[in-house]
């Protein structure tokens, strides 16, 4: 078992994606039909009972009860990054995730094209996604696990000596990452992306600043107590408002941010759920140009 506590939160939202896939495809909020195959054993388990629809309702309420919004927030920020990507691959090298934990984006895409994809992470976490994906099946050529340290490796010279060119327009990724990284590293990882091609998209989520200062803890004082007062495991915040000009620093260009309206319209209501999405974390989309 991992000792590092942001790797120890790898598995989590996976176990939400993969329970959602048992709901028709008109009421599902992200289709991903490795997100099961990808768990240890006894989580694949746990999730084979909740095919039954009643239990599954009782699971996503009793979570809902815990931390108000929780469900829509995963399921709906993966399906936003799913949709950014789909609609810039055409316009992209390659693509670069950070911090991709157990999801299974990389793999997916690589089995439907050749675009080289990169997948960053604790060196624990790149041994348990390895593992996982040679027991799911063949790991695509196009498919490159790099094992990064984002507060203290240099990421680009780590990824260039997996084939990342310096030229390439990338398409990166960074999903349930600011918040675990002190408030340096995260400059530095933004600092990095700064030398990224022009023409280069970005996706990544953020946590509330008044979250993390304890201000406003938007009904989940379950994860306010885990995350920042038993351990200090988030670390950054920002402020919606902030984004624009954050980003800036680093010669990006905000493009749209998404939060629960957003989520509300284009996929919650689309699919007929009863479902509020937290203010807790949003997602942001921007480009290099």
């Amino acid at each position: 078992m991992a000792r590092d506590p942001a790797a120890q939160t790898a598995f989590g939202p996976m176990v939400q994606v993969a329970i959602e896939q048992y709901e028709p495809p008109g009421r599902r909020l992200v289709d991903d039909d490795l997100a099961r195959a990808i768990l240890p054993a006894g989580q694949r388990a746990l999730v084979g009972a909740l095919r039954v629809s009643p239990l599954r309702r009782l699971t996503v309420s009793a979570g809902e009860r815990s931390v108000p919004g929780a469900w829509a927030l995963i399921t709906c920020r993966k399906r936003f990054i799913d949709d950014k990507l789909a609609a810039a691959l055409d316009d992209v090298d390659t693509v670069v995730i950070l911090g991709a934990g157990m999801d299974t984006r990389g793999y997916r895409l690589a089995r439907r094209s050749g675009v080289p994809v990169f997948e960053v992470d604790l060196p624990v976490n790149i041994a348990r996604k390895k593992a996982a994906l040679h027991r799911i099946g063949k790991v695509p050529e196009s498919l490159h696990l790099v094992a990064v340290d984002f507060e203290r490796d240099d990421l680009f010279a780590s990824l260039a000596r997996h084939g990342l060119q310096s030229d390439a327009r990338s398409f990166f990724v960074m999903e349930g990452v600011t918040q675990y990284l002190a408030e340096e590293a995260v400059a530095a990882t933004f600092a990095a992306l700064e030398t990224a091609a022009a023409g280069s998209r970005l996706v990544f989520t953020y946590v509330r600043k008044d979250f993390i200062d304890g201000r406003n803890t938007y009904g989940a004082e379950l994860l306010y107590k885990r995350f920042r007062q038993r351990r200090q495991v988030w670390k950054f915040g920002i402020e919606p408002g902030d984004v624009a000009d954050f980003i800036a620093e680093y010669g990006w260009t905000l493009v749209e941010q998404a939060g629960p309206d957003y989520y509300q319209k284009h996929y919650l209501n689309p699919a007929g759920r009863d479902l509020a999405a937290s203010e807790l974390e949003w997602a942001v989309h921007a480009e290099k140009v």
